[in-house]
């Protein structure tokens, strides 16, 4: 087994995580082996090459307080990953329960104490007065409410406690244990109580983002209508048991279970699942249909391309998963600062407790109690969720609109840009070239010369060799067998066609390949500027094709709204013609333009950008630039939606070609960005503020319980603001 998965039902923060990475460390040597997935509670060991067991990864978690399970299916049919195994009731309800019992026993020893002294006004005047003199029936059921309230928590603060590594866990367990030892149940219990609510609502907002992402889980259906041959019709099987290769139909308003290419049918699909986008479309022989989309009013049959684990929406709900262990750079500074906030605030504690007494004489009572206000206010309980919370949300709500990002540090970047740098092709035009002429320059015949080139670019891939291709088998052209084919990636190809060399390329290739005469060719034809590919031999051009590509309708209005951002400089990398690329430039009102540009050109122009300082992002298909996308700050794939290429080379994946994606991206990240600083200040500010009335003597343990209440409900709920981002 090269890895082990376990689920850790107690991971709900990047706290715990931070625990459990330095409790495993030591077990694999090295931090990249783990993988922590808060939204799921799993953690992934790669024990490749070592000598671990699972029992001995099960201990170490079992040391931190945390309890673990090998409660996953790995290759889940529905999304190709590691889904949780059914649990039972207690395990998914206890902690509710227990929150639930820490409020009803906290509240009915209040109100015993009321019905004795008289009214609650009374009750609240005489604990705030310090009686201690409780009904022994509502000690205990405060003392109930204490242990139901931190059942949970203790477990972690005793592993917090062997660690020697204090955390918000053991500061209210110390804060509740004081109390009590200082006759103070009441205000125990409230703790107690408060503390368990609030662990339950963080876990709350955890699994509102947990269940966006497994909603789009739930959208492919279990099973599907695949052709049986022996029977020779369609009968309905399992989507986890269908091969690739295989037949299915899909009815009308059903969903498709897998991603394939249609055989037979048309019919307009939603592809919303996936690229956010709710307008079908149509869908048509030879098109690719993805697994999730819903079909429209039409028959589809079509072919399996891939299995059920991995399905582009499997690979979509993977690397979303995947993208919660990739930390941001604000959560890592969070959790620095805890590490030393927290034992200070332990010391400061201390050094309450023991020195006015010593020192000044004072009551230790007194101060032992201020003491403990001070570990309920400093616990960081609010400040170490203030960013994940909002970093998971934020990269959910984001997969739900079509826009994969794969980190939080992703989600971070965008709203940091300066500078969008687009490959030209299937960015701001739509990678859909046409041919618009053909030219025969030594008396053949231009289905002839179309004939040759099309041979030479049937190798190819590129959109303008799929252009040529396309042409010459809509005009009916017999396209020869080309041998010895070399391809020449940014430029052209070579091949021998009927025993004779020929070579097919661009001007820049043509003029370093041929030797002879270079024929004087226009980029503009009938006002249109085109690119031109070239087709030679060893002695003589034979001709031209020449070829464009339209602009998007959306582009102008998209470097508009860049701008409009603050981005200010939008930079246009082209391998066509200078003339070709300043009209589309004058069309989408980009302002600088670098073209005639070879691959390993349009990574250089990047990596000069950022080397100048610029915070750039490189927009393309994540196909053919890859290095570029890898260099700049943040690289974009456009209509990732069945490329695999992109979906794994990408920092961030719009699933569809809408180029509004981009700019809502910026904005989006911008939004999170504002959540996360006004998370930290909220925290931090709170806690200030109490903190300061707890050295003065005026802040009690109820007043801090509410303030670390309010604080961890205040960035709860301003970070689920994000669930809400749309268009």
């Amino acid at each position: 087994m090269d890895k082990i998965i376990l689920r850790v039902k107690d991971m709900d923060c990047a706290a715990e995580v931070a625990t459990l990475k330095r409790e495993l460390e030591p077990l694999v040597g090295d931090g990249s082996r783990l993988s922590f997935d808060i939204l799921e509670r799993k953690v992934t060991v790669d024990v490749q090459g070592l000598n671990v067991r699972e029992e001995d990864i099960l201990k170490a978690i079992a040391r931190t307080g945390m309890q673990a399970d090998s409660g996953v299916e790995i290759g889940c049919a529905c999304c190709g990953g590691s889904c949780p195994k059914s649990e039972g009731f207690w395990q998914q309800h206890g902690r509710m329960i227990l929150c639930i019992l820490s409020g009803v026993l906290l509240l009915a020893g209040f109100a015993l104490v009321a019905f004795e002294r008289g009214g609650v006004l009374s009750a609240l005047a005489g604990d705030v007065e310090g009686e201690h003199a409780y009904p022994l029936s509502a000690a205990l059921l405060w003392l109930g409410s204490i242990l139901s309230g931190i059942w949970y928590v203790m477990p972690k603060a005793w592993g917090s406690l062997r660690r020697l590594r204090p955390d918000m866990n053991l500061l209210m367990t110390i804060a509740v244990v004081g109390a009590v030892i200082i006759g103070e149940l009441f205000e125990a219990a409230s703790v107690a109580f408060l503390f368990s609510l609030a662990n339950l609502l963080e876990s709350w907002s955890i699994g509102r983002a947990r269940r966006a992402i497994q909603s789009l889980m739930s959208i492919t259906p279990s099973t599907a209508l695949a052709f049986d041959f022996g029977r020779q019709e369609f009968v309905e099987k399992p989507v986890g048991d269908i091969k690739v290769g295989e037949r299915i139909l899909v009815r009308p308003g059903d969903k498709l279970p897998l991603d394939g290419i249609v055989l037979k049918g048309s019919s307009s699909v939603d592809q919303s699942p996936i690229t956010g986008e709710s307008v079908p479309v149509m869908k048509e022989p030879d098109d690719q249909v993805f697994a999730g989309t819903l079909n429209g009013d039409g028959s589809l049959e079509f072919r399996s391309t891939k299995p059920a684990s991995d399905t582009t929406l499997a690979r979509i709900i993977h690397m979303v998963e995947t993208a919660q262990s990739r930390r941001a750079p604000m959560v890592q500074w969070i959790e620095k600062f805890a590490a030393i906030y927290t034992p200070a605030m332990v010391l400061m504690a201390a050094l309450i407790a023991v020195v006015p007494p010593l020192a000044f004489g004072g009551s230790w009572s007194d101060w032992f109690y201020e003491a403990l206000v001070i570990l309920v206010i400093a616990c960081p309980c609010a400040m170490v969720i203030s960013t994940p919370v909002c970093i998971v949300t934020g990269i959910s709500a984001a997969a739900r609109n079509g826009v994969l990002i794969k980190g939080g540090v992703f989600l971070e970047l965008p709203g940091e840009l300066t500078a969008m740098a687009f490959d030209k092709t299937g960015t701001l035009t739509r990678g859909k070239p046409e041919v618009k002429s053909v030219q025969a320059l030594d008396g053949r015949a231009q289905a002839q010369v179309l004939a040759l080139a099309a041979a030479l670019e049937s190798q190819s891939t590129h959109p303008l060799a799929r252009a040529i291709v396309g042409f010459a088998q809509a005009q009916g052209v017999d396209i020869p067998q080309v041998h010895e084919f070399t391809a020449f990636p940014g430029m052209g190809a070579r091949g021998r066609i009927a025993g004779s060399l020929y070579w097919i390329g661009s001007p820049r290739m043509l003029k370093s390949e041929f030797k002879g005469h270079l024929p004087a060719v226009t980029s503009l034809e009938n006002g249109e500027a085109t690119s031109h590919v070239y087709l030679w031999d060893e002695e003589r051009v034979h001709g031209y094709i020449g070829l464009a590509d339209s602009v998007r309708l959306e582009a102008k209005n998209l470097v508009k709204d860049l701008k409009d951002l603050g981005i200010g400089r939008v930079i246009m990398l082209s391998g066509d013609n200078r003339p070709t690329a300043e009209r589309i430039a004058h069309v989408t009102g980009v302002s600088e333009i670098r073209a005639d540009l070879m691959p390993e050109d349009k990574t250089r122009a990047v990596q000069e950008l950022v080397d100048n300082g610029e915070r750039v992002a490189m927009i393309g298909d994540g196909v053919n630039d890859a290095p570029a996308l890898a260099i700049a700050t943040v690289g974009i794939a456009m209509g990732a939606m069945g490329t695999d290429v992109a979906i794994e080379t990408a920092d961030v994946a719009l699933m569809s070609d809408d180029l509004s994606k981009l700019p809502w991206l910026v904005r989006h990240s911008r939004r999170a960005l504002g959540i996360i600083r006004q998370n930290i200040v909220f925290a931090l500010g709170l806690k200030a503020i109490f903190l300061i009335l707890a050295v003065t003597g005026l802040a009690t343990l109820w007043a801090a319980i509410v303030a670390d209440m309010g604080a961890s409900l205040l960035v709860i709920f301003n970070s689920l603001r994000l669930m809400q981002a749309r268009k």
